[in-house]
């Protein structure tokens, strides 16, 4: 069964990878390959930092208010502790968030977009319409609503998080395993005596996933910034965690020491840049939009 089947799956993707391989401009491939190194300094430094950080990030190494300086590259905030540091140290906390958020919106999603797609009908019918009530609410209030009537913290703005970006990868999967379902090569596994549940995890999840995948590597930088955007406002990490948004908070409140909210907000920009990039270079890569071509 898989030697009849394959040859019509494997060609044609080995041909659209090549296709957009050639065509792939070189600025292109040199923006994926800075977005990867980005990426990689990051989870370095969230790795390996509490073996070589000179201190804590809670720690004050000299006088409020500091500018940058020798004694402090970044200069220090209101309480004297190292900007630099305090930032290096919020990619522990971001990172994680926002890898663990697009783990769960996608499983999560991913079950209910699989369901729908597979089963059609009124299971269909009534997933999607629970997906588009999620979706008639902008995100960013909806994640403020679900964290506000939790109460602040990492945690619950984490849940709200996966709340909010479930129907995304629930839509997406479900489009493609529509489009997927009645191409030849299902319909050959089907009359061949495959499952439905085979059929579905060989042939039709691996042919649906890649858009998935481009699009997760490109939410990874837009749950940084509502992570940072929930701290901002009070809703995400609390004072003293050293979190990227609730650092720029304190340099909002202390606005001619703009070196308070440079720092973390470079980090926030780097991070968001290197995901769209890598996400880009990825969807060259895989060509998803020749894949049912």
């Amino acid at each position: 069964m898989n030697a009849a089947i394959a040859p019509t799956v494997e060609p044609t993707a080995a041909r659209r990878t090549s296709r957009s391989a050639r065509h792939r401009p070189a600025w292109r491939r040199g923006a994926a390959l800075a977005g990867l190194v980005v990426l990689g300094v990051w989870i370095v430094i969230a790795l390996t930092l509490p073996w070589w950080s000179p201190h804590g990030p809670r720690d004050v190494v000299g006088p409020r208010l500091r500018p940058p300086g020798r004694h402090a590259w970044m200069g220090t905030d209101a309480l004297g502790r190292d900007v630099l540091i305090r930032t290096l140290w919020g990619a522990r906390t971001s990172l994680p968030v926002a890898v663990i958020v697009i783990a769960g919106a996608v499983l999560l999603g991913c079950l209910i977009g699989a369901v729908a797609g597979a089963a059609g009908g009124l299971t269909d019918a009534v997933l999607m319409r629970l997906v588009d009530i999620t979706m008639a609410f902008p995100p960013v209030l909806l994640a403020m609503a679900i964290t506000a009537s939790r109460g602040p913290g990492i945690g619950n703005a984490l849940m709200a998080m996966v709340l909010v970006w479930w129907p995304i990868y629930a839509r997406l999967l479900r489009s493609q395993i529509v489009a997927v379902r009645h191409r030849e090569f299902v319909e050959s596994a089907t009359a061949v005596g495959a499952s439905p549940l085979l059929t579905l995890r060989r042939y039709i999840l691996p042919m649906s996933f890649t858009p998935v995948l481009v699009n997760a590597s490109m939410d990874l930088g837009q749950v940084v910034m509502l992570t940072a955007a929930l701290s901002f406002i009070g809703l995400g990490a609390r004072p003293p965690s050293p979190e990227w948004g609730a650092m720029i908070t304190e340099g909002a409140t202390n606005f001619y020491q703009w070196w308070i909210a440079l720092c973390p907000g470079l980090a926030i920009v780097t991070v968001v840049l290197a995901c769209n990039f890598v996400g880009d270079a990825l969807r060259d890569t895989f060509d998803v939009r020749d894949t049912f071509e």
